[in-house]
């Protein structure tokens, strides 16, 4: 027991460090007043990696890498938010195809982590078929992610310039086929949980924070619009050719848990329209740029082509080499805003790399959320925010 002039007797628990309801190795002090939440400390840096650190001794295109490994249920879209972030340091504009592939990549990839996100949310609060349900429709985005780069999760599929290749035939009918399932299950999802009784009673009304206290707090991404603010990186600073799709910005009004619910369900269907129209409007052209010192010659001119060789090694022995200067690029992540800060000092290594991660910023909002509610609610609220702890430990 702690005993404190203002709150009169509190009692100080720890939740964590390693709680199954945590989603990631994240303690939290709670000073409770009975059952009821007087403050809450998140205490981060369990799953510390030093990814920025790291990254400013490899070279820019093995960065990619790590990238892949901070958010790892949304790695595509991190990728993505790097390969801007040099190209824009480069000076390069990727042709209108590599654009588009990006962009249906990303979409899908949103799709994918919030049915992670809704699996495990729902478990926490005792909806257990969800769980099972959110996974196996994540399979599918899993199979089509392996099919374009032979692995599942990891893909390190966008490249400084382009992609690491072209997609596949079986690409086009393998997602139209999920075009055509995923919008009955997140019907299913909804009839499961919308107006469920129980999921309203535990998510209505909790954890709420203004839009003024979620602005001030850097919150992004559904945290923030389920606030009623209409901030989306995709509409208000366009990237990837995100000015030429067709979707709506999904907000909320009372920035509780449910709206974060609500917000993520109607998500997903504005990707699945974004992923058909960048189908029906792929534009052909190259995979990549042509420029050998941005990306490695075709594989088959480096047995007939001294000057193919010569780029090759150079670029995989001193790496690209942009000009010296600071850039900064986002993107608009499963969480909400992933900006990438890069310097460069001319030589093959960034001189600098920062990532500004929106797990971070939205983890901060949390002892908001949570003062006066009680202890059972806290699992529901941290759950609403989808913090990964990849992206908050860094």
């Amino acid at each position: 027991m702690v005993t404190t002039p203002s709150t009169g007797d509190t009692m100080v628990l720890n939740l964590g460090p390693h709680h199954p309801s945590t989603h990631g190795v994240l303690r939290l002090l709670l000073e409770l007043d009975g059952e009821s939440v007087i403050n809450v400390t998140p205490d981060i840096g369990y799953l510390h990696t030093g990814i920025e650190k790291t990254g400013e001794r490899l070279k820019y295109q093995q960065v990619i890498t790590l990238a892949d490994r901070m958010g790892y249920l949304d790695n595509m879209l991190d990728e993505l938010a790097y390969v801007l972030a040099a190209e824009k340091l480069l000076g390069i504009e990727v042709p209108e195809r590599v654009k588009w592939i990006r962009v249906l990549l990303s979409e899908l990839e949103r799709i994918g982590s919030h049915c992670v996100w809704l699996g495990t949310h729902a478990l926490d609060m005792g909806a257990l078929s969800m769980f099972m349900y959110g996974f196996r429709e994540r399979e599918k985005i899993l199979d089509i992610k392996e099919l374009i780069s032979g692995v599942r999760m990891m893909t390190f599929y966008f490249r400084i310039g382009g992609l690491m290749a072209d997609l596949p035939p079986e690409f086009e009918p393998k997602v139209r086929e999920f075009l055509a399932y995923m919008p009955s299950k997140i019907d299913e999802f909804e009839e499961l949980l919308t107006l469920n009784e129980i999921w309203i009673e535990r998510t209505k009304g909790v954890g709420r924070i203004s839009a003024e206290d979620a602005i001030a707090l850097g919150c992004s991404g559904p945290t923030l619009r389920a606030s009623g603010v209409p901030y989306d990186v995709r509409r208000v600073n366009p990237y990837s050719g995100y000015e030429n799709f067709d979707f709506d910005v999904i907000t909320g009004t009372n920035g509780d848990v449910y709206d974060r619910f609500y917000c993520r369900m109607q998500e997903m269907r504005q990707s699945l329209r974004i992923v058909e129209q960048a189908l029906d409007t792929m534009p052909d052209g190259p995979w990549r740029i042509d420029d050998r010192k941005i990306v490695p010659p075709p594989k088959d001119e480096l047995v007939s082509s001294m000057e193919s060789l010569i780029h090759h090694f150079k670029l995989f022995t001193e790496g690209l080499k942009p000009p010296p200067g600071e850039v900064y690029a986002a993107i608009e992540g499963a969480r909400g805003e992933m900006g990438i800060f890069l310097v460069s000092n001319g030589t093959g290594k960034p001189y600098r790399f920062h990532m500004r991660a929106p797990s971070l910023y939205n983890l901060q909002a949390l002892p908001h959320m949570s003062r006066n509610h009680m202890v059972s609610d806290i699992i529901a609220i941290i759950g609403s925010i989808d913090i990964v702890l990849g992206e908050v430990d860094r």
